[in-house]
């Protein structure tokens, strides 16, 4: 399969998101109405939870809030801080018990294992999103919840038509799924009952120069293979100012950013899954008959 994504943008994106910047407005309300779909699970408690591109590790300290007595593991592909460099004293991952750096499209973790899985803002470099929804699949239990966020294509779509307007090409900003493509690889991954939302938010930014900075520290630069690398050019950032569509009374310039949630169950026990085009089904142990000889 030819890669989609470069691993080395992809790994400076993540350590740039697990790395504890200045307040993330934006990460957070996103996290926070992401979370707001554990509702569903009504009174039931999960013994085991799972927070995949868990970053600085505020959905897993919620998490670990709603649920004391659960097993609360956050897992990112960048090392994840213990503690922000140069601080002392409380830290939010003292109230997590567990830790995993690891790639979220080959979980170290037993099938069946997770009751409730929570992806924030970790799935828009993935080169083959089905595949890694087929993993989650794997280590949810029947009946698991899955909770995903991830950015949609109308994200930037300001400064996009700004490097067009200078010639600079829309290649510069990384491209994002749409939810019908997101919609398609959840049902493709074989959960049941997906339930898919979205939100056009809008930020404001002193200049354009701000919101570079704040897609660095989002995790969001671009990470395609074949983009650009050249130099931007002496006198392109004053042009891309002046070239920027949307701008307030004040000066401040607007950015959208399209979230897409997803609210999905894994199956049944049993329920065939699909893997490189071929359907497995897994069948307990204790169901397989045993045939007796006759004596």
């Amino acid at each position: 399969m030819t890669r989609i994504f470069d691993r080395r943008a992809q790994d400076r994106n993540r350590a740039r998101f697990a790395n504890p910047p200045p307040a993330r407005p934006l990460q957070a309300e996103i996290e926070s109405r992401l979370l707001e779909s554990l509702v569903y699970l009504d009174d039931r408690v999960p013994k085991t939870v799972l927070d995949v591109g868990a970053g600085s590790g505020t959905a897993a300290q919620a998490l670990t809030r709603r649920w004391p007595k659960a097993l609360v593991v956050a897992l990112d592909r960048a090392r994840i801080p213990t503690r922000p460099p140069g601080k002392r004293g409380w830290w939010p991952f003292r109230a997590v018990p567990a830790r995993l750096c690891a790639d979220a499209r080959f979980l170290p973790l037993a099938d069946g294992s997770i009751e409730v899985l929570a992806a924030n803002l970790c799935l828009q470099e993935i080169d083959d999103l089905t595949a890694t929804l087929a993993e989650f699949r794997r280590v949810l239990s029947p009946g698991g919840l899955l909770l995903v966020s991830l950015f949609g294509p109308e994200t930037l779509r300001e400064l996009r038509e700004a490097l067009l307007d200078i010639g600079a090409g829309d290649r510069r900003v990384h491209p994002f799924p749409s939810i019908q493509a997101v919609g398609a690889s959840v049902q493709a991954a074989g959960f049941r009952d997906p339930v898919l939302d979205r939100d056009m938010l809008s930020v404001a930014h002193p200049s354009v120069r701000h919101l570079c900075d704040e897609i660095r520290q989002h995790g969001a630069s671009n990470a395609l293979a074949d983009r650009p690398r050249g130099l931007f050019g002496r006198n392109r950032p004053s042009a891309l100012e002046q070239a920027y569509p949307a701008r307030r009374a004040d000066g401040h310039v607007l950015s959208t950013w399209e979230a897409i949630y997803v609210l999905a169950w894994a199956p049944a026990a049993g329920t065939a899954r699909t893997e490189a085009g071929v359907r497995i089904a897994a069948v307990p142990v204790a169901d397989i008959p045993i045939r007796r000889r006759r004596s």
